[in-house]
Order: C-alpha cells, then sequence, then structure tokens
C-alpha cells in the first residue's frame, strides 16, 4: 500500500471534490472516488484526505474520534496520523493511504498517483 503523502504531488491528478465552504473546521467530508472510500478532515485550518479504511480489518476509520492529527478507530482503538496514514498503535500494523489536498479557486482538490 502507498503512502500517497510522499508521493511528489506534480506526479498526481488533483480531482476537485468540493468547495471550501462545504468542510467547516473541526469537520469531516465523507467522499468515495474509483470505488475508493476517502474522509477529508479539516483540522486547525488544514486538510488531510485518508482511506476511510482501518488496516486491521477493513472497517470504517472515519467516523472514529480525532485526537489532534490522529485518528482512533471506532471499532477497535487503533490510531493513525491523519497527516501520513500511518498506523500508530495496535492492533493495525500496516499504514492506510494518505492523499496530498489542495485549495484552487475556493475548491478542495484530491491528488491521486497518475496511474493507480
Amino acid at each position: 500500500m502507498y503512502n500517497y503523502t510522499k508521493i511528489n504531488p506534480k506526479e498526481c491528478e488533483f480531482i476537485p471534490i468540493a468547495s471550501i465552504d462545504e468542510i467547516a473546521e473541526g469537520d469531516r467530508l465523507f467522499i468515495e472516488v474509483d470505488e475508493s472510500a476517502i474522509v477529508i478532515f479539516k483540522v486547525a485550518g488544514r486538510l488531510f484526505a485518508i482511506a476511510d479504511l482501518c488496516s486491521h480489518d477493513d472497517g470504517p476509520l472515519g467516523d472514529g474520534e480525532l485526537d489532534g492529527d490522529k485518528i482512533i478507530c471506532p471499532r477497535h482503538g487503533a490510531r493513525f496520523d491523519i497527516r501520513s496514514g500511518k498506523a500508530l498503535s495496535l492492533p493495525a500494523i500496516v499504514d492506510i493511504p494518505a492523499y496530498p489536498t489542495r485549495v484552487v479557486d475556493d475548491l478542495v482538490e484530491v491528488g491521486f498517483p497518475v496511474g493507480d
């Protein structure tokens, strides 16, 4: 699995998702792109996008509690860094995809590696 935050944004195709006004501070937006469930967070004025999928048991992750820049899986308590997708605690040991984000003309865009 890729850690997409390490991929050069110049190697990504950015897809417009929503108006920046649709995501309030502290909120999250659930989307699906090419059958991949993704959740976008707005934390401290910054946007982060990760797979809405716990690598421990493939359950939904986006409804979990946010603790700063970490999300806690609502099923078994695994923690992930929303900035990088890194698995931070058991029972998860595999990182999840984290997608680059940007805002262009008030539209939130999420980047996907070209060819994926």
